[in-house]
């Protein structure tokens, strides 16, 4: 024969039958200690109604008198048996000195010896106790009839014990019921409540319920985007470790607001928004983060369920990307420039001035040459160089000359491994790129960058100098129409831009600007430029190795804003038309 091993109930199916049980052991307990101690008290009641009703048969003067006559039993039987009636016990028992009966329930017992103890009662005292007797055992109480001082009789009463027995099973019962009662109330109530705990549960027991908790430790710790969950009063309910990276947060955070958290206002504010946020972009000290907000709600408001995704190395490719879309874009211009002039070059030459040919080539070839000397010479730092040369190549692409002021100069290896050459990158490259955007379309659209170290010594305070590192200045001027004093705060926010909105939207280039000034302990400025438009200047601290080797010249004030005393950078067909001769004159010096 098989016997099936029942599988584990459900969390909610053990915490019924525990209160189950529960309330049948309280129940049950309940009971015995009152039968026990009802059982006691009716001993006890029984003890004193026997004692009560022998003091009042043996000080009654009819029985005294009737035990004086030679037949007691003729007037004493019937008065017993009425009093025993009346009084609810089941005997009384009138006897003589010796114990011999004069009355009992029983008339065959008439004048046969009483069975129980007489002694102390024939000394004149009065006494109960349990014993067996003709009737069975019995709650007795014996006490003498006194003529006087002389003992003339002895009267027992008593209850049978089985009487007892039988009152308290009554009360017991009656126990029992309302017991049965309280304990059904339970069990339903209880089973109300675990219905409901095993709907909120989704009937799993207990060692489904860790498991799942396992799993869900597990999942929250190997998931490398950030996860934070919000209570209905925005306080943190759940951060994972990627939610704290992200965020950059340490310590024992759950419990605490969101506004306590110290994140930026515009991250605070899209956290602490009531409607959901899909694919928002926030900046972080030094993150781009990507946003995803979700309510929690069931009737009422809940929580709010929030991921993040770190898109800080994501936005730096595609910033990249665009730089070389930008690339490749002036490179297909340049192509098509070049041939124009291989067209021209071979037209001069089937018109037979091959002289006038190789004029035009080797001009060609030390324009080109030139741009290249003047950007290395300023900035030799190869990425900066790249950068600018590129970036040279497409301002002219839309009609912007792009130069370098002549005091610029950054030497290869000045930069120290603290500053690494993308954030350059990032920060160069966006200041040029508004600059561009800006310079677009103006009268005389131009450009203008400075960069080099300065040292403390330099603007003239000796006491500021003292231990203070070299600064990397960094300095973008346009011929645009500039920034409203009103906004020189707000231009730097995520989100701001007084041009349209793309397809990827506007107002990041700044902000990702800022953010990597501030990661190196820098600050961003922006004012106006001499003869207008818009002058952003950055300074990074470099350290004293770097200043040491930078070989950068003591200056007084920063670098010329004047255009004028700039090297222009321009080559093709944009450079030729703004300012071909100024672009002549500078290769030649080159």
């Amino acid at each position: 024969m098989r016997f099936s091993v029942p599988g584990p109930r459900s969390l909610a199916g053990q915490l019924f039958a525990m209160q189950a049980v529960l309330i049948a052991v309280v129940v049950a307990g309940y009971a015995l200690f009152t039968y026990v101690s009802d059982r006691s008290q009716a001993e006890e009641a029984a003890r004193r109604q026997a004692r009560a009703v022998a003091r009042s048969v043996a000080d009654s003067p009819s029985v005294l008198q009737a035990a004086r006559t030679s037949d007691p039993t003729a007037e004493l039987q019937p008065y017993a048996l009425k009093v025993m009636r009346d009084t609810e016990v089941d005997f009384i028992t009138i006897m003589d000195p010796r114990g011999i009966r004069w009355t009992h329930p029983d008339p065959d017992q008439i004048g046969q010896p009483f069975r129980g103890h007489t002694a102390k009662a024939l000394k004149g005292e009065t006494f109960d106790e349990t014993y067996t007797g003709t009737l069975g055992p019995s709650v007795r109480a014996v006490t003498p009839i006194q003529d006087g001082k002389k003992v003339v009789g002895l009267v027992s009463a008593g209850i049978r014990v089985e009487e007892i027995t039988q009152r308290v099973q009554g009360q017991l019962t009656a126990l029992l019921g309302v017991a049965a009662g309280a304990l059904t109330l339970g069990a339903v109530g209880t089973y109300v409540i675990n219905a409901r705990l095993r709907r909120h549960t989704h009937g799993m027991n207990a060692a489904q319920l860790s498991r799942m908790h396992d799993y869900h430790q597990a999942a929250l710790h190997a998931v490398r985007e950030g996860l934070l969950m919000l209570d209905g009063q925005y306080r943190v309910a759940l951060i994972n470790d990627g939610g704290r990276e992200l965020l950059g947060v340490a310590g024992d955070v759950v419990g605490r607001s969101v506004a306590e958290l110290g994140l930026p206002a515009p991250l605070t504010g899209a956290l602490l928004a009531s409607e959901p946020r899909v694919d928002e972009v926030h900046l972080t000290a030094s993150r781009v983060l990507v946003i995803n907000t979700s309510p929690v709600s069931g009737g009422e408001r809940r929580g709010t369920v929030v991921t993040l995704r770190d898109v800080t190395e994501l936005q730096s490719l595609m910033g990249e990307l665009d730089s070389e879309r930008g690339f490749t874009q002036a490179l297909r211009s340049q192509a098509h420039e070049a041939a124009n002039r291989l067209h021209t070059v071979v037209s001069l030459i089937e018109l037979g001035r091959a002289e006038e040919a190789v004029e035009f080539a080797t001009a060609e070839l030390e324009l080109a040459q030139a741009l290249t000397d003047q950007v290395v010479a300023a900035v030799s730092e190869p990425v900066l160089a790249a950068l600018l040369l590129g970036k040279t190549a497409q301002a002219n692409e839309r009609g912007v000359e792009l130069m370098v002021s002549e005091d610029s100069r950054l030497d290869d290896g000045l930069l120290p491994d603290s500053l690494p050459a993308r954030d350059l990158v990032t920060i160069l490259g966006n200041l040029i790129d508004n600059a561009v955007d800006a310079a677009q379309g103006s009268t005389r659209a131009r450009v203008t960058v400075a960069a080099y170290t300065e040292d403390a010594e330099a603007v003239g305070d000796a006491e500021a100098a003292e231990g203070a590192a070299p600064e990397l200045v960094m300095r973008v001027s346009d011929t645009g129409p500039g920034v409203d004093p009103a906004h020189a705060e707000a231009v730097f926010q995520r989100g701001f831009s007084t041009k349209p909105a793309g397809p990827g939207g506007r107002g990041l280039g700044l902000a990702l600007v800022r953010q990597a000034v501030h990661r190196h302990g820098g600050t961003l400025s922006v004012t106006g430029a001499d003869g207008g438009g818009a002058q952003f200047e950055v300074r990074l601290p470099l350290g004293r190795a770097a200043g040491g080797t930078s070989g950068a010249p003591a200056r007084e004030g920063s670098a010329p804003a004047d255009p004028a005393a700039a090297l222009p950078l321009s080559a093709g067909p944009a450079s030729r038309t703004s300012g071909g001769s100024t672009s002549k004159a500078s290769g030649g010096d080159a």
